[in-house]
């Protein structure tokens, strides 16, 4: 892997154990994080800290983003002390956060008239625990050579790498992803409730299933959760995949592609913030069907 001056911008839940695995496989890197209190950990583990996206960007060679959505995306790019504003010799920013994809388009062009930088969507799928085992799958749209480039790097934070297509193809896949995962989380749900209800122990479904059709890693990973009602650390939020239904069902609405499930595990998922508030994690979905 070539030696070259690598930027993090975005250590939440996701970003964080992202950018570890990169200081962990000895990479120069700088970081940014809107909350500098959260960067101190890395700067401790040699990573440099920047006040500002331009400051991060500038020198880099590939800067990562991990962001929560399109809005925080477009001000890390075109706010003052953005990435618009450091000069790019070669650049490409590598974003991580799931966005519609025709916002993810419009942001990459922007930024490629600003001032030159190109743009990999890379959106993941894994949760916090592949984030933090380095197992993540990465969904990604832009240019081959793009693509090539930074593999080696994402490949130190994931277990797979797949080009689909130009920019906004990994927004497209990612959508994909989470019409099939947000779809899970209600139907296991389910599964674990009726369980429940029947007076067997639901923390063996995946036991049971090993090797059957039912058997998943999604089932391995959320039916303990559900069965103890244990959600810490989370895996990630009902707020996120919400948005990401929603971008669903805007797709759809372009392409006129019917997405019965995803309307509905939307709506389970909305009211699941409902019940639990903003901050629910999307799991709790299971708890919506708790005796009261």
């Amino acid at each position: 892997m070539a030696a070259v001056k690598l930027a993090f911008l975005g250590l939440g839940l996701m970003g964080a154990p992202m950018a570890r695995r990169l200081l962990a496989a000895g990479q120069d890197v700088t970081v940014w994080n809107r909350s500098p209190a959260k960067a101190t950990p890395f700067v401790e583990a040699g990573a440099r800290l920047a006040a500002t996206p331009a400051e991060a960007a500038a020198g880099a060679r590939i800067v990562f983003l991990n962001l929560m959505d399109a809005a925080a995306t477009e001000a890390v790019c075109f706010a003052p002390g953005g990435i618009a504003e450091a000069p790019a010799a070669d650049r490409i920013v590598v974003d991580h956060a799931s966005i519609a994809p025709d916002r993810t388009r419009a942001i990459a062009t922007r930024l490629l008239a600003a001032n030159g930088t190109r743009w990999v969507d890379a959106p993941v799928s894994g949760g916090t625990r592949g984030a933090s085992d380095g197992t993540l799958a990465v969904m990604a749209g832009g240019e081959a050579a793009d693509i090539e480039a930074i593999r080696p790097y994402v490949m130190a934070m994931a277990r797979n790498l797949t080009h689909l297509g130009p920019v906004g193809a990994g927004q497209t896949a990612k959508l994909c992803n989470q019409i099939i995962s947000g779809s899970l989380m209600s139907v296991i749900a389910e599964a674990v409730r009726l369980a429940q209800n029947a007076g067997i122990d639901a923390a063996r479904l995946p036991e049971a299933f090993a090797g059957g059709f039912a058997d998943s890693l999604p089932l391995r990973l959320f039916v303990p959760r559900m069965a103890s009602g244990n959600h810490e650390p989370p895996i990630g939020s009902a707020a996120s995949m919400v948005k990401d239904l929603e971008a669903v069902l805007q797709l759809a609405a372009q392409t006129g592609t019917p997405v019965p499930m995803s309307g509905l595990a939307l709506q389970m998922l909305r009211l699941t913030m409902a019940r639990f508030g903003a901050d629910a994690e999307a799991l709790m979905v299971h708890s919506l069907s708790e005796h009261a």
